[in-house]
């Protein structure tokens, strides 16, 4: 069977293999503070360009949204997302779970814009409603999409003319940067945002993202939510070994590059067969809109998902590719859609 069904269902790829075997029985203080984790962070800091960021290395996704958002918030204080953000519809309830409301939007191409933040401000100007405090946004988005330079430069002067927070989820952050549609480098997040996260589990990693903050607001004690949504990893090393090895030799961006090139060769021939797509993404995810028998004949040789992703109001079928992804499988995917 062919799997294209996430971008993390292998283990990790060899560069960061390697390096857990090579300092495999090293010994070293745990929680973060040994010497990789160190070099991971001044790694980050000279790829992001700014030396007094605080950089925390967690295992997840949700894990890091809900330690993020959860910190950052005053107990009456709300975040704005898209209805189809992933702390919105993939999370199980997590950031309400810490009492904290998402002010769900109805986004563009699953991204926000700044009438979109204005008009939830104005409908929250009442103290018997919860205040909105912050604006979560990803790159890239969780329909494939990506923000540029000028909508994300757009969005983060809203955000300090009303004293919101900018929050930007980066699971498949790689992806984004490498986009062809995509004219933002990673040194321009700290202009822009207050905090985000350079997603790892999806970019090669066995597990692991590195949240970067950048406001000093949400700097303080930090370190306190972290544990307390267990998010402290006693073996702390074992993260600061992948995301250093992860930005040498531009491995982060290789990882990117290839993961677009696979999910662009599948896309096309998407388009050649005429079938329709949900979304005109040009990272490594790929939504279309197949029937129910293009399904059914796929899925006898291939593995994807098939599923509400908030893309109108039907189930979609997503196709995903990765560090990992072979182009003898791409090859062999795109025989398959040329029969439908």
């Amino acid at each position: 069977m062919l799997n294209f069904k996430n971008d993390y269902s292998e283990g990790a790829c060899s560069e960061v293999l390697e390096a857990l075997v090579k300092t495999n029985y090293e010994q070293t203080v745990g929680y973060g503070e040994d010497e990789y984790c160190e070099e991971a962070r001044n790694l980050i800091k000279e790829n992001i360009n700014y030396s007094n960021a605080d950089i925390y290395f967690l295992v997840g996704g949700t894990q890091a949204n809900t330690t993020v958002i959860s910190h950052s918030l005053k107990p009456y204080e709300a975040v704005i997302a898209c209805k189809t953000g992933h702390i919105s519809i993939h999370e199980t309830g997590a950031i309400e779970a810490t009492g904290h409301k998402i002010i769900e939007v109805d986004g563009i191409d699953g991204k926000l814009t700044p009438d979109l933040i204005l008009n939830e401000l104005r409908k929250h100007e009442d103290h018997h409603m919860v205040k909105p405090k912050m604006v979560y946004i990803s790159n890239t988005t969780e329909i494939g999409t990506v923000y540029t330079k000028s909508e994300l430069e757009n969005i983060s002067k809203v955000c300090k003319d009303n004293n919101l927070y900018l929050y930007l989820d980066g699971a498949r952050l790689a992806s984004a940067l490498t986009s062809e549609k995509c004219d933002i480098n990673l040194e321009d997040y700290p202009k822009y945002c207050d905090v985000f996260y350079i997603g790892g589990t999806k970019c090669g990693l066995l597990f692991g993202e590195a949240v970067v903050i950048i406001n000093d607001e949400i700097k303080k004690e930090f370190q306190f939510s972290v544990k307390q949504k267990g998010g402290l990893f006693a073996k702390g090393r074992l993260l600061g070994v992948q995301f250093a090895t992860l930005f040498k030799d531009d491995l982060y961006y290789r990882i990117g590059v290839h993961s677009n090139k696979m999910a662009l060769k599948i896309k096309n021939v998407f388009v050649e067969k005429g079938i329709k797509l949900a979304t005109d993404s040009y990272t490594n995810q790929v939504f279309v809109d197949l029937s129910q028998e293009q399904i059914k004949k796929l899925e006898k040789d291939v593995v994807f998902s098939v599923e509400f992703f908030g893309i109108g109001e039907n189930q979609s079928s997503r196709f995903v590719t990765s560090w990992a992804t072979k182009e003898e499988d791409v090859n062999k995917l795109v025989e398959l859609i040329k029969n439908l």
